[in-house]
């Protein structure tokens, strides 16, 4: 529902040290976006992820585990583990795409933008946002969403030990859910840590880019030195 340009605050704030490419995606399956990271990277780049961005990145770093020299995950989590809850989750993205293809795109955003999730942002951030949101096709949302949503994203909770690179787990310090799964995460991967962005929800990067800036430089500063880091986002 965003475009690369909502990564523009923090590519702008870590400018004066790395280059960014804000990634805008132009596929709308799970395995074409994959490529598309992979593609729009190169060995000892960082890759930087929101939500179904992050996972995205996720699974582009378990396909080659020592590609990139960091990984940073905001508001993410390893998939849903439990079969039965993982159904249940891809009917409902069923029927949510099911609705969205016979909508406009207008009707999309004012249901997306009304979830409990976004409740933190404000209303100006909202409309910052609203433009490249409404640029979207509901149809190819309601694709992207039976391809990549958590009902149809296979878990790798099992698969986070081969992660070669550091990780850096963030979500908002008020997006519980997320804060939990990056703790979790953290457990089973070799190099990592957990930093909560305080007075935030699920979009820390979005409600408070000076603070998330600030984790990820000393982030990269550690890990990257003067490489570049690569931002991928939905």
């Amino acid at each position: 529902m965003q475009r690369g340009e909502a990564w523009e605050p923090v590519a702008a704030r870590l400018a004066p040290s790395y280059r960014s490419n804000c990634l805008d995606f132009s596929t709308w399956t799970f395995e074409e976006r994959i490529a598309e990271v992979l593609n729009a990277t190169e060995r000892g780049h960082a890759l930087v992820g929101y939500s179904m961005g992050g996972r995205l990145a996720l699974h582009a770093a378990l396909c080659d585990p020592e590609r990139f020299s960091a990984l940073v995950l905001v508001g993410v989590t390893a998939g849903i583990e439990d079969p039965t809850e993982r159904e249940e989750r891809r009917r409902s993205d069923e029927s949510l795409a099911e609705w969205m293809e016979r909508q406009s795109i207008e009707e999309v955003v004012a249901r997306w933008e009304n979830q409990p999730v976004f409740a933190s942002q404000s209303a100006t951030l909202r409309e910052r946002q609203r433009p490249g949101r409404l640029s979207h096709d509901p149809a190819l949302l309601a694709e992207l969403l039976r391809s990549a949503g958590q009902g149809a994203s296979p878990p790798v909770w099992e698969r986070l030990g081969t992660l070669r690179c550091p990780v850096l787990l963030t979500a908002g310090e008020q997006d519980r859910r997320y804060a939990t799964a990056a703790r979790r995460m953290a457990e089973r991967i070799p190099v990592a840590r957990v930093r909560l962005v305080t007075d935030a929800g699920h979009a820390p990067q979005l409600e408070a880019p000076a603070q998330f800036t600030k984790l990820l430089r000393e982030f990269l500063d550690e890990h990257l030195g003067d490489r570049p880091v690569v931002d991928g986002n939905p």
